[in-house]
């Protein structure tokens, strides 16, 4: 009798784990596209803000020139991107900008915060999320510009960066798109690589998530050769001394703490 009612009392402990495990499955896929949906939701958002008074995106072309002492006002035409963007900071100053790379998902603002860990579980609206958000680097300076605009993202956001381990892709989508509320532009691709977080001990090794502002013209030199070097294929561009760089880095699962990285120098 004990036997029977031992194994009787597995049974209905056996089938009340498993509707537990079944529920927790259903909501962890309810979870999932919860994100999904949100994600998309985010990466829309610039289509749905209202604008008036701005140029086309990629036409800001003078529409009189005859006067060439108006040249001065064209430059300081906005495209519509960027008024935009200056729209999302009256409700969080900490949004940047907005990147987006073509024939991928990734589409979304950039948060920048006195920190490198807020955004990694905040949305743009500083509302808790596990995807967090795209952010730069919390030691980029503005004015004058630091060297590098140094990126994070969860592999949920930027996933589609390793889009770029295959060239043809590379060779059909060499741009990023990087808009501020100051300037609307395009950086040019120089190097994809696999990369990882080193321990303190390991030497001789390309740290490139320390690298944002060069202290001096071989710093960023270094930076850029390494960089070349690490590239798993020749872009055949490069940038020099000067010249403003990007770099987008997410995490990647090819070996221990992996990451992958994107490097871009402006247009």
């Amino acid at each position: 009798m004990d036997f029977k009612k031992n194994k009787k009392i597995f049974k209905s402990v056996f089938y009340i784990i498993l509707e537990l495990c079944m529920i927790f499955s259903i909501l962890y896929i309810l979870k999932y596209c919860y994100d999904i949906y949100s994600i998309k939701k985010e990466s829309n958002l610039l289509n749905e803000i209202a604008v008036e008074n701005t140029v086309e995106d990629e036409n800001i072309e003078p529409q009189n020139t005859e006067n060439i002492e108006k040249q001065d006002d064209i430059k300081e035409v906005k495209t519509e991107r960027m008024v935009k963007v200056e729209k999302l900071q009256k409700d969080n100053s900490d949004i940047v900008g907005w990147i987006q790379i073509e024939n991928t998902n990734i589409n979304y603002p950039v948060l920048q915060a006195s920190d490198n860990s807020f955004y990694l579980t905040h949305n743009y609206k500083k509302q808790y999320s596990i995807n967090g958000s795209i952010f730069l680097d919390k030691d980029y300076i503005w004015s004058p510009p630091s060297s590098n605009l140094l990126m994070y993202g969860h592999d949920m956001l930027f996933s589609d960066l390793m889009k770029y381990t295959n060239k043809s892709f590379y060779d059909k989508n060499p741009n990023i798109r990087f808009t501020t509320d100051k300037e609307d532009a395009e950086y040019e691709i120089i190097a994809v690589f696999y990369s990882r977080v080193y321990y303190q001990n390991e030497k001789n090794v390309f740290r490139y998530y320390y690298f944002v502002n060069s202290k001096n013209e071989k710093e960023y030199n270094d930076f850029v050769k390494n960089a070349k070097k690490a590239s798993i294929y020749d872009t055949g561009k490069t940038a020099k001394y000067g010249d403003q760089l990007i770099t987008l880095s997410t995490c990647a699962y090819h070996t221990k703490d992996g990451r992958f990285a994107i490097v871009g120098r402006k247009s």
